[in-house]
């Protein structure tokens, strides 16, 4: 799916919230539109307060209205998960929570086999493109 616009990204976003459930793995470059991607799945799931990147916290957790909780990761920063690897593993468990990943490259173990990989990577002509894979 080639994306525009963030706009677009915001609402492929939401768009997938529709079948939203378990783990989302999302792969791409910084600045690439992962965070914007969140907002629009957060957007689709209720989700009414501001949804923002976890860059320096590593994890943020929404309610939605449904009952469920978007957990949104970031492992960017960390070369080896440490205690937030307590904090995943429980989330896992939950089966109430929409749990999206970015940089995942020291926890690949602990996620699903079947869970949903979104990779984005820019265009040259300075779109995006966004590729699911289940």
């Amino acid at each position: 799916m080639k994306i525009k616009s963030e706009q677009e990204m915001l609402e492929a976003g939401k768009i997938m919230a529709a079948d939203a459930q378990g783990v989302i793995e999302l792969v791409g470059d910084v600045g690439v539109g992962k965070t914007t991607f969140v907002r629009g799945l957060a957007q689709g799931l209720g989700v009414m307060e501001p949804v923002t990147s976890p860059s320096f916290t590593i994890s943020k957790s929404y309610a939605c209205p449904d009952g469920r909780t978007l957990m949104h990761y970031d492992f960017y920063r960390l070369n080896e998960p440490g205690l937030m690897l307590d904090e995943l593993t429980e989330s896992l468990k939950n089966r109430n929570n929409v749990i999206v990943i970015e940089w995942s490259d020291s926890i690949k173990e602990l996620l699903p086999k079947d869970h949903i990989i979104i990779n984005i990577r820019y265009n040259d002509d300075g779109s995006r493109e966004m590729e699911v894979l289940k």
